[in-house]
């Protein structure tokens, strides 16, 4: 089974979701606005996902750009602040077991369709 970190209000989470519905694979929905990951969590999507802390961060969002924009953190106050501020998390990201992968743009879902499929 699949996890998707998702958020219902954003177009591309909402569009994702729906091509691995169509595609029939089940998913797990981690609504991660209303349970924020731990910063241990956080952790261990980034060794999947093979990515730094800010490399995951949406800085068009208005927090970002009023509180952090500018500003040097260390990757453990990174993720102390992604968990603190889910918002600032990309999204949607696919975790299949030891690989995760944000989906942006949308149509980086079908490569994941096709590997998932492949390892069936």
């Amino acid at each position: 089974m699949l996890q998707i970190f998702h958020y219902k209000r954003c177009k591309i989470s909402r569009k994702v979701l729906e091509e691995l519905q169509k595609a029939n694979i089940e998913v797990e929905i981690i609504d991660y606005m209303k349970k924020a990951p731990t910063v241990q969590e956080l952790k261990v999507l980034l060794i999947k996902l093979n990515l730094k802390p800010q490399q995951i961060i949406r800085t068009g969002e208005i927090i970002f750009k009023h509180k952090f924009k500018g500003k040097n953190f260390s990757d453990e106050e990174w993720l102390h602040i992604l968990h603190e501020n889910p918002v600032l998390i990309e999204r949607p990201i696919i975790v299949m077991k030891n690989k995760a992968v944000i989906c942006k743009p949308p149509e980086k879902v079908e490569e994941v369709i096709l590997l998932y499929k492949k390892t069936l």
